[in-house]
């Protein structure tokens, strides 16, 4: 994909304020505010790159495990994407998962906090309104009042004071809507948590049943090994072999019986990760062991478009807002340049006495406009300005990045899908070649055709055979996990708003 297919387009000008202020006192500060300096953020324009990989993808081919896969481009996923393995209990574990995960329930609170931090952000776009009261005692010097003495008196007043800074170079604005899209940043970063947790709750899943149907072909294996055991015994008694012949027989099932430890490590923790996920302590009660025969393999499998996934994505919509947060901050930086206009007004009540600060002739008012300007600053605020546009490209860079990096992500999937399904069926035709060649090698042994060695060579080569079939079924259903993720899955608002529309 040619740099210039996610080139980004930046626009200075004019922007549209918000809804003009009802009073007509503030007619002239609302037109003020009608422009923003900086420059005005535009979407970056989907990649027009009309497919992944220049490969032509296979993974059509029928395979015995699974049945055959086909890609459906330009489709999205309808509803839960990991619904999609047909399993009642990989969606119970996930709607468990979402629930009770605690990293999720932490980037909740954290994007919670982020909104709350845009809205704090926009309320300085309206004026300051606080109340002040206060009691002092003053006296003043002779000279301050020419000549005139006057006693020490106490005083007493109240009143609400009035405080508005005209936002004509629209540097509020751009402060709101950088916190804007720094929220927004957040609310994607939830949306890939969600992703992540969905999807390791139903890898997690996918991993106990293929190292569980690993553990099952060993123990299978090892049955076979003491039913050659006892057969060279019995040939060995009989005179027909050597004794070298049940050391080997004995030595297969010692190192076959090796194989065991390591796989139910991993079952182990398999299983106290999948805990983790569910927001569980590793000792508590996990729901029952799924067999990959129970789970589904999706024959059918929606891939968006390249156009689409820069839309869809979590990870590249979360740099598209810091993109947004990044150009809105050159606003800010140039607007500094500008010079600040600040008004004020107080009204309120004074006495000598608490009793008269509610009469008539107490009231004292204020009406204040102030102006500050840089004139020199060493060449501060310029450099500010410099650098916020160097950081708004330098975001541009790593949003075309993680476009790129999602692209060749998804890219490598549909390749692994594709191999998944070559290796599966090669696999499957080692399989049935060396159980076939193990019976026949045990019939030549019991004849006395061939000797202890060949037959565990044969035992050797299926039992090979059998744990790489075993893997490469497990890997044709992580590998259809991972792309769905790769994908985007599905976010959790869409979700929301699909129910929505069936209530």
């Amino acid at each position: 994909m040619p740099p210039s297919a996610m080139a980004l387009k930046f626009s200075y000008g004019m922007r549209t304020a918000a809804p003009g202020m009802h009073a007509a006192a503030l007619a002239v500060l609302a037109a003020l505010q009608a422009c923003s300096v900086g420059p005005n953020f535009s979407r970056p324009e989907p990649p027009a790159a009309a497919r992944y990989t220049s490969n032509t993808l296979t993974i059509e081919q029928p395979v015995n495990a699974g049945g055959a896969q086909h890609v459906v481009f330009g489709t999205e996923i309808e509803g839960a994407w990991w619904s999609l393995f047909g399993s009642d209990e990989i969606d119970g574990i996930v709607k468990q998962a979402l629930e009770h995960n605690r990293t999720l329930k932490a980037a909740a609170q954290t994007l919670a906090q982020a909104q709350e931090l845009a809205l704090a952000q926009a309320g300085l776009r309206y004026p300051q309104v606080s109340l002040s009261g206060g009691v002092g005692r003053q006296k003043y010097g002779a000279e301050f009042l020419g000549g005139f003495t006057v006693p020490p008196f106490t005083y007493f007043a109240v009143g609400p004071s009035v405080s508005y800074t005209l936002d004509y170079t629209g540097g509020i604005a751009r402060s709101v809507e950088q916190q804007q899209a720094q929220a927004e940043a957040v609310r994607q970063q939830l949306d890939a948590a969600y992703l992540s947790v969905s999807g390791q709750a139903v890898m997690q899943t996918l991993a106990i049943a293929s190292t569980a149907a690993q553990i099952s072909t060993v123990e299978t294996i090892l049955e076979q090994d003491r039913d050659n055991l006892k057969l060279v015994r019995t040939a060995f008694e009989n005179g027909l072999v050597a004794r070298i012949d049940v050391v080997s027989a004995e030595s297969q099932i010692a190192s076959d019986s090796a194989l065991l430890p390591p796989l139910r490590q991993e079952l182990s923790s398999a299983h106290h990760a999948l805990s983790l996920i569910l927001g569980r302590t590793p000792d508590a009660e996990l729901p029952a062991d799924l067999q990959l025969a129970q789970i589904a393999l999706p024959s059918e499998v929606p891939v968006s478009l390249p156009s689409e996934l820069a839309h869809r994505r979590p990870d590249i919509l979360a740099a598209e807002a810091n993109l947004h947060a990044a150009t809105s901050a050159v606003g800010i930086a140039e607007s500094n340049l500008y010079p600040k206009i600040q008004l004020t007004a107080s009204v309120g009540q004074q006495s000598a006495t608490p009793g008269g600060l509610f009469d008539r002739s107490g009231t004292a008012w204020s009406l204040l406009s102030g102006l500050t300007m840089p004139l020199f600053d060493g060449g501060t605020l310029r450099a500010q300005k410099r650098a916020a546009v160097d950081a708004m490209r330098a975001s541009a860079a790593n949003y075309e990045q993680t476009v790129l990096e999602a692209f060749t992500q998804v890219a490598d999937l549909l390749e692994a899908l594709s191999h998944d399904a070559e290796q599966l069926a090669a696999q499957d035709q080692a399989q049935q070649a060396a159980e076939t060649n193990l019976g026949l090698t045990r019939a030549a042994y019991q004849e006395g055709n061939v000797g202890i060695l060949q037959v565990l060579d044969a035992q050797r080569s299926y039992q090979q055979a059998r744990l790489g079939y075993v893997k490469a079924v497990a890997q044709r259903y992580l590998d259809t996990v991972q792309l769905f993720l790769a994908l985007g899955g599905t976010s959790p608002h869409l979700l929301d708003r699909r129910n929505a529309n069936h209530l």
